[in-house]
């Protein structure tokens, strides 16, 4: 691969490498290594590397980012922030697959689509910045995507509805409800508002880009109210 195509990764990266080589290494699967060069190496150790490196920096960016998360929020979280559909999303993010060095018969198979594929080398990347530049560059280079989704996940992530189920079951004669009152913006882009009903009373009100959304933002701060 030219140098020219490398640093073209490197500027989608955000990170220009010391040694070349081990971007190049970064991308080159295995196949392409059998079929075409004997001798050359290709990423599976850097693969290897950089899901320990990810593992690493993702634990260290909840625990440092997101002190009100249980520990069981965290670990579940993370764990969805770096499995293969999030590190294949991340490595699309990059266009890493138009970069990838691949032999023919993994060409031919549609290897350059294949998510295992792309979290390899994703992972890969990762562990190559970890070499070239520590752990500070690995951790800006991953931090980048975590600080991307990690909003966007979490917003689902927590199921306030049920929580405040939990807590109004320990009465068994409190009932609850809830009701969008509330639908205002264009259709294409409508904002829902929804009441939550305790018994009788209106107890919290939250609105959302749907109904789910809205239920779940009333939970939210119902349970605010509640010192939860």
């Amino acid at each position: 691969m030219k140098k020219a195509k490398l640093a073209e990764l490197e500027e989608s990266m955000g990170y220009h490498f010391r040694e070349q080589s081990l971007l190049l290494q970064a991308v080159t699967h295995s196949s392409y290594a059998h079929e075409k060069h004997r001798n050359a190496p290709y990423n599976e150790k850097l693969e290897f590397l950089g899901d320990a490196v990810i593992s690493l920096i993702s634990a260290e960016y909840f625990y440092l980012n997101h002190p009100d998360m249980s520990e069981g929020e965290m670990s579940t979280l993370r764990a969805s922030l770096v499995c293969t559909a999030s590190l294949c999303g991340y490595a699309r993010e990059l266009n890493l697959s138009e970069y990838l060095l691949l032999g023919v018969g993994e060409e031919q198979t549609g290897g350059r689509t294949r998510d295992s594929l792309l979290e390899d080398a994703f992972e890969a990347v990762a562990g190559a910045v970890y070499l070239d530049g520590g752990i500070d560059e690995a951790r800006r280079f991953i931090n980048r995507f975590l600080e991307n989704s990690v909003e966007n996940h979490r917003a689902g992530f927590y199921d306030y509805k049920t929580r405040l189920q939990q807590v109004v079951q320990e009465s068994r004669e409190e009932t609850l409800n809830y009701l969008i009152v509330d639908q205002s913006g264009p259709p294409h882009s409508p904002t829902f508002t929804a009441e939550i009903r305790l018994n009788s009373n209106v107890i919290a009100t939250g609105t959302g880009k749907s109904k789910k959304q809205a239920e779940q933002e009333a939970a939210k701060q119902a349970l605010r109210l509640l010192g939860l």
